[in-house]
């Protein structure tokens, strides 16, 4: 573009930041040619068009305030250097092509067999070059040209080859390619695309390479990635799209400016009040690439999208990170031990369940990576484990292993813990609420089909190794209500079971069982501010 601008202030061409695509009618283009009669390149191409007259003009779009890139002026090949020659040259020949007959050839198809094979040859001869002969970039090959056939003619074969290839990925966007999908994309127009593009360069999200091939950086990979997991929107052309239509509509008169203003700027306002809440996310995926974190985590559990081990990053705060797919994702922040719970997944996405425990005296549970950071059903906030999930199939969801209502809050359900063996706890799904039940027993399974007749609970099972159970009369397993039935009322550990007295009914996770308990509430401090958080206040 720069070149095409000095091309543009010396008078050799018109105003290269133009969208127009068609000439006006008064536009003059025999005198355009005619300029260009004496030019050694194609001036004698010149002479043809102007004795056989020019072609009729294709249709396209006149946007009123500059014509499409001409020539203003002749110049010889000795007068400008190679790169504003090349420029030049290409602009001649691109007008001239325009105003030049169609491109003519025959297409020859031959279907010929070789055994049981069949094999079909296209061929192309040119008879009228047309635009061709001055586009020469765009002209048919001689070697697409094939002899003269006559059906029934028997070929000789010289050679059998069996060949061996694979696919390959699709090279890297040229400069040109990229302008393309971005007219098509309606972003930018042709005055701010080349700025769009400079703008990426120089703040090295890509790097221009040889064949003008624009290669992305590891920072802007990582740019990308990071609007993606916060807010596709961003990052994708559409959103700048729908502006730009907007933006066309005012200027032909069919919006109102002060409407597309205000929508727009309220539209950006809750798009940079999202981001701020997930800023967290981009901080984290910037940490793991740019730093030595990526090669100190160790390989942990396997992602659900690319099935490569993600690494355990250890430095605060812990997270998972997927070199491959270049996502990191939420783990506890407690202090505590996190392990993989029996290579079990999660039936909606496919990670791996992970199996956090703060110890003896603390919460456990079972957690999906990608669901913690990504809550799949309305109601889950980020950071939600398996005992909240309420996917109806689920084994480690609320609807298998949840007991009863919480004893304290009155939102809780009370879930069995499935990996706290040999020391069975119940934990609440809301609160820090832990029962402890049926310590050194082998098993302990709830019964979801079945529910307590005094109080709504869901039944327990539990079963004993022999010669180590706590049952009345040596009995090596027992099914019944941990709050009703005294034999097992008596193995909850009593400072526990003071205060559990499930209610009758109650809502929470189920609809039915799972008696919701009396709760006293709990406070907390109100987190600090973070500095996103204040710039946006600041702002808006």
């Amino acid at each position: 573009m720069s070149i095409a601008e000095k091309l543009y202030l010396q008078g050799y061409i018109s105003y290269p930041r133009t969208e127009s695509t068609q000439y006006a009618d008064s536009f003059d283009l025999k005198d355009v040619v005619r300029q260009q009669q004496h030019n050694s390149d194609w001036g004698d191409i010149c002479k043809e068009l102007l004795a056989g007259g020019l072609a009729k003009q294709r249709k396209g779009h006149d946007a009123g305030d500059h014509p499409p890139i001409t020539p203003c002026r002749a110049v010889g090949r000795g007068e400008l250097d190679g790169e504003t020659w090349k420029l030049y040259d290409f602009i001649v020949r691109h007008f001239l092509g325009t105003v030049s007959s169609n491109c003519k050839y025959d297409q020859t198809v031959a279907t010929m067999m070789c055994g049981e094979e069949k094999f079909i040859l296209t061929g192309k001869k040119v008879t009228e070059p047309g635009f061709t002969g001055v586009m020469t970039w765009q002209a048919i090959p001689a070697e697409e040209s094939i002899p003269q056939l006559n059906q029934g003619d028997r070929l000789a074969v010289k050679d059998v080859r069996l060949v061996d290839r694979q696919t390959s990925p699709p090279g890297y966007l040229t400069e040109s390619d990229l302008i393309t999908l971005m007219e098509k994309h309606g972003v930018g127009t042709d005055a701010s695309i080349p700025v769009h593009i400079n703008n990426i360069c120089t703040r090295n999200y890509c790097t221009v390479e040889a064949g003008r091939k624009l290669v992305p950086t590891s920072l802007g990979i990582v740019l990308v990635h990071g609007y993606l997991k916060i807010d596709p929107d961003l990052v994708k052309p559409t959103m700048r799209g729908a502006v730009e239509k907007q933006l066309d509509l005012i200027a032909q008169g069919k919006a109102n400016f002060e409407s597309v203003l205000s929508h727009t700027l309220e539209v950006f306002k809750l798009k940079f009040l999202y981001f701020v809440k997930g800023i967290t996310g981009m901080d984290q995926l910037f940490e793991v690439s740019f730093s030595s974190l990526a090669d100190s985590g160790r390989p942990f559990s396997r992602c659900g999208k690319c099935r490569r081990f993600m690494k355990l990053v250890e430095a605060k705060p812990k997270r998972l990170f997927c070199p491959t797919c270049d996502e990191t994702y939420n783990v506890p922040q407690q202090n505590g031990a996190l392990k993989l719970h029996q290579e079990l997944k999660c039936p909606l996405d496919d990670f791996e369940l992970v199996y956090f425990s703060a110890g003896a005296k603390g919460k456990s549970f079972v957690f999906c990576p990608f669901c913690f950071s990504n809550p799949p059903f309305p109601g889950m906030s980020g950071g939600s484990n398996c005992s909240s999930c309420i996917h109806p199939t689920c084994m480690h969801g609320v609807n298998s292993l949840g007991v009863s209502g919480c004893v304290e809050c009155d939102t809780g359900v009370l879930v069995l813990d499935p990996a706290s063996i040999p020391k069975w706890k119940l934990v609440c799904n809301k609160c820090d609420v832990i029962v402890r039940i049926f310590e050194d027993a082998a098993k302990v399974s709830v019964l979801n089909e079945e529910c307590c007749g005094e109080c709504d609970s869901q039944l327990v099972k539990v079963e004993y190794k022999e010669g180590k159970s706590k049952l009345p009369k040596e009995r090596i397993s027992q099914e019944g209500c941990i709050y009703c039935d005294q034999d097992l009322n008596q193995l909850v550990e009593k400072s526990q079971a003071v205060m559990m007295k499930a209610r009758r009914g109650g809502g929470g996770g189920r609809g039915r069982g799972r008696g919701r308990g009396r709760g006293r509430g709990r406070g907390g401090r109100k987190a600090p501010k973070d500095k996103m958080s204040q710039l946006a206040a600041y702002f808006v």
